[in-house]
């Protein structure tokens, strides 16, 4: 009896430990993630939601970096492989919100199972500037592109840290295009939120996407070939380091709503995304999140 009751104190003890890391390790996550954004969310400043990529990015985290950079306090020449290197691993907060009965959004855990008539909405806030991919498969059949959208902003998928992007836009004119909607046979659809540095290339945006659509809409939305889709997958298993925010069941704030329908950046009184995800590397140029939703 004695014998048991150490082996349970002792398993008790390290799963305690356990807990205790990983609480750590959460906070260390989520910090990380917010202490780079702003101070303040100016809710009276200028709507910056239909923007698209600045003409002139030389100097825009997220693309291409100039050939040197002059360090004037150390009076040295810092080459592009070194402000590669300086740059923050790439960051994703995501939320997943689904419509209530009074039409509020309320936040979801990630492993809710939905039924026909659920109706959700994704949360996506980048820690870098730079740009957004997402693709949907439909219970395991080829990935198709459903972010860049020919139909908002020319096809332009440029982000800014910290700038929130929700997908779909509460801003549709129809109420059915506010939202996903869950119907039909139960199945599964499998989301990859991808984020990059600089344009996957061969994936068209833009003009090129606009002009991809308008010519073969039998093809639109577009489908990454096997060899590009075959990258996009092998960043998906790349190490990254996680934290859960455990506010499911909360709606989503009246700061949330105004930043994400103007484009404001968020600042630290806005509450955290429910998941973080930082890719462990800064060297890594990509960061693919998967979302699996559950119809049953």
């Amino acid at each position: 009896m004695k014998l048991k009751l150490l082996i349970a104190l002792s398993a008790l003890s390290i799963a305690f430990g356990v807990f205790i890391v990983s609480a750590q390790q959460d906070e260390d996550v989520r910090g990380a993630f917010l202490e780079s954004r702003p101070k303040t969310t100016n809710l009276n400043g200028p709507s910056r939601r239909h923007r698209r990529r600045p003409a002139n990015n030389a100097n825009v985290a997220g693309t291409s970096s100039p050939a040197v950079t002059t360090n004037a306090n150390a009076n040295t020449t810092i080459g592009r492989s070194d402000v590669k290197r300086m740059q923050p691993a790439i960051g994703l907060g995501y939320t997943i919100f689904m419509r209530d009965a009074s039409g509020r959004s309320i936040r979801i855990e990630p492993t809710h199972e939905f039924r026909t008539g659920d109706r959700i909405r994704l949360a996506l806030e980048p820690s870098i500037d730079g740009y957004l991919y997402i693709f949907d498969s439909e219970d395991g059949g080829p990935p198709k592109m459903i972010y860049p959208d020919p139909r908002l902003d020319g096809g332009d998928n440029w982000i800014e840290a910290h700038v929130p992007i929700e997908v779909p836009s509460s801003e549709e004119t129809e109420e059915r295009l506010r939202w996903f909607e869950f119907y039909g046979q139960p199945g599964g659809d499998r989301i990859y939120v991808v984020v990059t540095r600089e344009p996957l290339p061969i994936v068209p945006i833009g003009d090129d996407l606009v002009a991809f659509c308008a010519a073969s809409k039998d093809k639109c939305p577009w489908q990454p070939p096997a060899d590009v889709w075959a990258k996009i997958d092998s960043a998906s298993k790349a190490e990254v380091k996680v934290a859960t925010t455990k506010n499911f069941g909360e709606a989503q704030t009246e700061r949330e709503k105004v930043a994400m329908t103007r484009g404001l950046g968020l600042d630290k009184s806005v509450p955290p995304p429910s998941v973080i995800r930082i890719n462990a590397s800064s060297r890594e140029p990509v960061l693919v999140t998967v979302l699996d939703l559950v119809h049953k």
